[in-house]
């Protein structure tokens, strides 16, 4: 197979992420004695600063941890709708969708606090000594990579004219971003400043009270009560109108980041764990249950058109099944009687149909809007081509598709986590003036029709694409790994796992990491998407101009409405790995997107 960089392999740790100063950040931990989850949180929040297109402090993230010698499991940092925040109430307002951006479209925010339990129940380092990489960068500056600027350009209207807080962190002088120069944000870097003074001030020397200071600031001091101003200013929107958001003082103080026990599924040897179906994590595990026991050889047009049309029911499925406001039933959905039944649906061709299926004989319901997209209904919305390299395309009205960021982390003692911070983009909402950085929008991914699995419900999680993976076998973790991408996540994800289970380890003796992130990608937009304005593509799939020409013209032949995008256009994968027989650690990235790198030794 064919790889642009060597698999890194090494005993001491390993990190892979979506930006090299982040890996490099988290490497500078684990150097300085820290454990994977040290690392993972200088990270993460280094990530604020230098992907803030991607993610930012007011999104979320979910985390999937593998400490040595306890059980896995999934960190939730995925906050719920407000307690205002009903379907009733956005429908009084005349919506028929959660805007793509603004104060309506904020969950209570997520991500620092899931940062924070990660680190305070697992990680041994001070709060000081994991933020002040962040710090460091948000007040001395960092060289943006160039779609940084090219975010800020798209939205240049929407920040000048409507959110000029916005305007002063990204567009300094009228100028957007340049590479080159140097990009600071000092009112983040101050936020954090204040924030680790007051949290020493009320935890004295231990850490844990420090931690736990931290996040109680977060939820009820100068932070909280700047994120609710925020919520509550009219902010003009993708609806056009300028509205209030629903976020309160008691929406952040009543919340706080949960554990709970991964999903998992079993095949051939490996067990692989993700979030439930408050994610679309479990949508991975049916794709897998969804294969037959022989496979097409890896890369043929028979394998390419398996796989795509058993993403397409495992989406479809999604569509009607998952979501935090119903029980999602994830054991039939997983089971092989189900699976058996979803297998013999996969024909010679194409399907151009949303076909979710009957869990224990239950009827599938859509909402109306999904449904109207899956009919091809006269005004129903067409999807974009989704962008390449797992960046998202952006509108002018600062709507959003297919964002994200990722990191993994292995130490020498074989903790691993995988975790996908997203959300609280520089262009969902305006930057909260006193701190530096906008609340998030992920209610977008909620419908506003009663009585769905993913009906906005305040307390509830609005189902979510963030999707990270870790891998077993034997009851070992043996491989972390994830990519940015929305919807695409867990088709990307499926076919590098393959490629390394099928294809299994390199001449050197390490998984295939590498090899399976270059090889040729592709995915299919036949569902609803998750982004406003929620549309689809029936029949659709985008591939890298690296397909072969034959693999390409047979897909065409059996109906698929293929795109032929760029050479690297497909995908932003990370993963590390730890052989349990030998400890050898190892570690890929991405070179989609010329940001992506893997650190270690």
């Amino acid at each position: 197979m064919f790889t642009t960089r060597p698999t890194l392999q090494g005993t001491f740790g390993m990190v892979s992420s979506t930006h090299w100063l982040a890996s490099q950040s988290a490497m500078a931990v684990l150097e300085d004695d820290g454990n994977a989850f040290d690392a993972a949180v200088a990270a993460g929040f280094v990530l604020h600063v230098v992907e803030p297109h991607l993610n930012g402090p007011a999104g979320e993230v979910p985390v999937i941890l593998a400490p040595v010698g306890a059980p896995v499991r999934v960190l939730c940092g995925q906050g719920p709708a407000p307690a205002g925040a009903s379907a009733g109430h956005y429908r009084a307002l005349g919506l028929g969708l959660v805007p793509g951006t603004g104060p309506l479209a904020a969950a209570v925010p997520g991500a620092f606090d899931a940062w924070m339990l990660l680190f305070r129940d697992y990680g041994t380092k001070s709060l000081s000594e994991v933020l002040r990489y962040a710090i460091g960068y948000a007040q001395d500056g960092h060289v943006p990579v160039e779609r940084v600027g090219e975010t800020v350009e798209t939205v240049r209207a929407l920040f000048e004219e409507e959110w000029t807080s916005s305007a002063e962190v990204y567009l300094p002088g009228g100028r957007a971003p340049a590479p080159g120069e140097l990009l600071r944000n000092p009112a983040l870097a101050a936020t954090w400043r204040r924030l680790i003074a007051e949290a020493e001030a009320a935890g004295g020397r231990d850490r844990v009270r420090q931690i736990d200071a931290a996040r109680a600031v977060w939820r009820g001091g100068f932070i909280a009560q700047a994120l609710v101003r925020q919520a509550a200013r009219p902010t003009m929107d993708t609806s056009g109108v300028r509205h209030t958001g629903t976020l309160s003082a008691a929406d952040l103080a009543g919340w706080s980041a949960t554990y709970e026990a991964p999903l998992t599924y079993d095949w051939n040897g490996w067990t692989l764990c993700k979030a439930g179906g408050w994610s679309q994590g479990p949508a991975f595990l049916q794709q897998l249950a969804l294969l037959p026991p022989r496979l097409p050889a890896y890369g043929s047009a028979d394998y390419l058109h398996l796989l795509i049309e058993g993403c397409k029911l495992a989406m479809a499925d999604r569509e009607a099944w998952y979501g935090d406001a119903a029980d999602v039933p994830v054991d039939a959905l997983l089971s092989e009687s189900y699976n058996a039944g979803r297998r013999a649906l996969v024909g010679d061709r194409a399907s151009l149909e949303l076909r979710p299926g009957s869990p224990q004989g239950r009827t599938p319901v859509l909402s109306a809007h999904a449904s109207a997209v899956a009919a091809g209904e006269p005004g129903a919305e067409a999807a974009n081509p989704a962008a390449g390299a797992g960046e998202p395309t952006v509108a002018g009205n600062g709507s959003t598709r297919g964002d994200t960021c990722h990191l993994d982390v292995v130490d020498r003692w074989g903790n691993m986590v995988a975790a996908t911070p997203s959300g609280g983009w520089l262009q969902s909402n305006p930057v909260v003036p006193e701190l530096g950085f906008p609340l998030g929008t992920r209610l977008q991914m909620a419908w506003l029709d009663d009585g769905l699995p993913n009906t906005l419900t305040p307390g509830r999680r609005p189902r979510t694409t963030l999707s990270p993976s870790l891998a077993l076998r034997d009851g070992a973790a043996v491989m972390a790994f994830g990519t940015p991408g929305g919807d695409q996540q867990d088709q990307w994800q499926l076919h590098f796992f393959l490629a390394v289970a099928l294809t299994g380890a390199t001449a050197r003796g390490s998984l295939a990491l590498q090899e399976a992130i270059d090889a040729p990608n592709w995915h299919n937009d036949s569902f609803p998407g998750s982004f406003h304005p929620r549309g689809m593509r029936p029949g659709s799939v985008t591939v890298e101009s690296r397909m072969d020409a034959g693999v390409v013209g047979e897909l065409r032949r059996r109906g698929h409405h293929v795109t032929v995008g760029g050479p690297w256009s497909e995908g932003r994968l990370c993963a590390v790995a730890r052989d349990p027989r030998t400890g050898v650690l190892s570690a890929a990235a991405n070179p989609r997107g010329m940001q992506g790198y893997a650190v270690g030794r």
